[in-house]
């Protein structure tokens, strides 16, 4: 690797022309062959690091992704079971008066909670990990705190999302068969 800076007021475009020409002489090209090396600039290395990084968020985002799609679907897991453990407690709650709303609700909020506990989790853990990468290295990294709200926001909606459907499976349950469930 060879690395050139040109003097002050040069043209670059007539330096790499001269370098090129240089090059194709000592390597015994002639005029019908292509070069058998490269020429990068600074413009070129930039865009070579504008599209690797391009190319790393699209994979993060990815990633992001489908962490959240096997999360929620964990999260409804867990809540339908803990709606099938707790159909005798659903059926005497409603014996006792709560309604569908109460129970759709106790339980939406219990998905949101476990969710959101999980998202505050892994920012612990991501803000962990930026900060040994940073001691390590010479990778600084810093999250503002909105992007820490949003984070926890998503988890919270991915509770949400994936909660609905066991909230409104322990709502709908009728009483007296919860009741006499063992």
């Amino acid at each position: 690797s060879i690395q050139v800076t040109p003097k002050k007021g040069a043209r670059v475009d007539a330096v790499i022309d001269e370098i090129r020409e240089l090059i194709r002489r000592r390597h015994g090209l002639g005029y019908d062959k292509p070069d058998d090396f490269a020429i990068n600039t600074q413009e070129t290395l930039r865009d070579i690091y504008k599209n690797i990084t391009r190319v790393a968020y699209i994979v993060m985002i990815a990633v992001a992704a489908i962490s959240l799609l096997v999360g929620g679907i964990g999260i409804m897991n867990i809540m339908l079971v803990a709606v099938a453990e707790r159909t005798r407690e659903i059926g005497l709650r409603k014996a006792l008066g709560a309604t569908n709303r109460v129970i759709l609700w106790q339980f939406l909020l219990e998905s949101v909670l476990l969710a959101a506990v999980g998202g505050l989790i892994g920012v612990g853990l991501g803000i962990g990990i930026a900060k040994i990468a940073g001691a390590l290295g010479h990778l600084k990294s810093a999250a503002p705190f909105w992007i820490i709200l949003l984070g926890v926001g998503f988890s919270g909606g991915v509770g949400i999302f994936f909660g609905i459907y066991p909230a409104s499976r322990a709502a709908k349950l009728n009483p007296i068969e919860a009741l006499r469930y063992e």
